[in-house]
């Protein structure tokens, strides 16, 4: 594959995240894949494989949400790494507005998903999320 190839899956997965599809991510994850959050705060940490992304992570933090938008401002493409500026648009079930600014980056591998490390604004997240067990 190559950095067209992998931006444009990029592409595809945000569109339809854009449109509330959030499944499009997971469906794009290789069994292997890794989820990363830098730094020092009470998300920091990695989740892997994917079982552990979707059960540990995604399923119990999208559980917060009442609705949930994601949608691609930009994506930069380079070998097998694809960097997505994006933001979020969201309501929480207390009904609190979650809109978060993202910058992921991923690795992407033979058409699938293989790690992203994702950076956004930590302190809306402490305020507005419980971080999943």
């Amino acid at each position: 594959m190559t950095a067209i190839d992998n931006k444009r899956l990029l592409t595809e997965i945000f569109e339809q995240m854009s449109l509330g599809n959030t499944r499009a991510l997971s469906d794009a994850m290789a069994d292997d894949f890794r989820w990363v959050f830098p730094g020092d705060w009470s998300w920091s940490g990695t989740w892997q494989p994917k079982s552990a992304v979707l059960e540990g992570l995604l399923r119990p933090l999208m559980a917060q949400f009442a609705e949930y938008r994601s949608a691609a401002d930009m994506i930069v493409a380079a070998d097998d790494r694809v960097v997505v500026q994006a933001r979020a648009e969201a309501v929480t079930t207390r009904g609190e507005t979650y809109n978060q600014t993202y910058c992921f980056i991923f690795r992407v591998a033979e058409g699938k998903l293989r790690e992203v490390v994702e950076y956004c604004d930590t302190a809306l997240v402490e305020r507005v999320l419980t971080r999943p067990a």
